[in-house]
């Protein structure tokens, strides 16, 4: 149940930030930690009880890094991502503008480490 209220609480807000218009201006690190850092942490370790759970990729790996293109990370952030028929992150193409996609990007590979 709390698995359904967290992604109930993502997809809420996301939705709310779309429909309102509201962009964070590039501000990646502001998106970040409004939409990404509940699942994905703060310092994009994926270490919380979601991202434990989900097995989210570690974004301070290098190893990771190195292993994910800008055009797969701009993928997950347009587009969302789905395993197995079953939706692990919701899309931000509504919520995000081109300009803040390409911030975000910046911004996870920043994390690496």
């Amino acid at each position: 149940m709390k698995k359904q209220t967290l992604l109930r609480t993502v997809i809420l807000t996301a939705a709310g930030l779309a429909l309102s218009g509201f962009s964070f201006g590039a501000d990646a690190k502001e998106a970040w930690g409004k939409l990404c850092a509940k699942c994905h942490a703060a310092d994009g370790s994926g270490n919380t009880a979601v991202g434990k759970k989900l097995k989210i990729k570690n974004y301070t790996s290098a190893d990771v890094q190195a292993k994910m293109s800008d055009e797969e990370i701009t993928k997950a952030i347009v587009d969302g991502v789905t395993v197995d028929g079953k939706e692990r992150m919701k899309p931000f193409k509504d919520a995000l503008s081109a300009d803040d996609v390409k911030a975000m990007l910046a911004y996870i590979r920043a994390m690496k480490k």
